[in-house]
């Protein structure tokens, strides 16, 4: 039984998915040279769960919130600005920064505009967010997560898409039952990035 994530527990589980990002290699390059790292951080993290709490839904393993996961319906896979102020996340955002937004919306346009390509005419579901702290990683907190999402979108038939930031998720989503679409390299930040998508046991 899964911990749904409530409003109280927005800056904490940003500050979570902070941490399970800190060595993430295409958010440290979208943030290099910007001052206090780790508030942009957290920031960028609690946008992405203040939008799923709005438009999908976002689970913890336990109070604790040992690791967070959230996703949303495909048609909320795109944060415009009218969802950013529905969700209450702009103020987040503003803390973002505008010089990191802006790196944000270039290094990952290319994978927004292939996953609407790719998935327009499908009802898909859209993992926005998944991660752990890297000091309770290997403890089955993570598989305790993605095992939810997976079981949920099989009851519901529906394509599970993601995108992978390092060759480690890459594979570990490939256990999981994902396949690969396509590679990127994103612009901006000149790293790579796969866009990946599972489809449920029913079909």
């Amino acid at each position: 039984m899964l911990y749904r994530v409530q409003k109280g527990d927005i800056m904490r589980a940003g500050k979570v998915l902070a941490s399970a990002f800190q060595q993430d290699p295409g958010w440290n390059k979208i943030c290099e040279g910007e001052s206090d790292i780790e508030k942009r951080f957290r920031a960028i993290f609690e946008v992405s769960v203040r939008f799923g709490l709005t438009y999908g839904e976002v689970y913890a393993p336990s109070e604790d919130l040992e690791g967070v996961i959230a996703w949303v319906p495909g048609k909320y896979a795109d944060m415009n600005a009218w969802h950013m102020i529905r969700s209450g996340a702009i103020g987040a955002a503003m803390r973002i920064g505008l010089n990191v937004t802006k790196k944000m919306g270039s290094a990952y346009k290319p994978v927004t505009d292939y996953r609407r390509e790719y998935m327009a005419g499908h009802t898909f579901r859209y993992l926005l967010v998944f991660g752990v702290p890297i000091e309770l990683q290997g403890k089955g907190f993570g598989r305790k997560l993605i095992d939810a999402v997976i079981e949920k979108s099989d009851r519901d038939g529906l394509q599970l898409y993601v995108g992978a930031g390092s060759e480690e998720n890459l594979r570990m989503y490939e256990h999981f039952g994902f396949r690969l679409l396509k590679e990127f390299t994103l612009p901006i930040v000149d790293l790579p990035e796969w866009e990946m998508v599972r489809k449920p046991n029913s079909l």
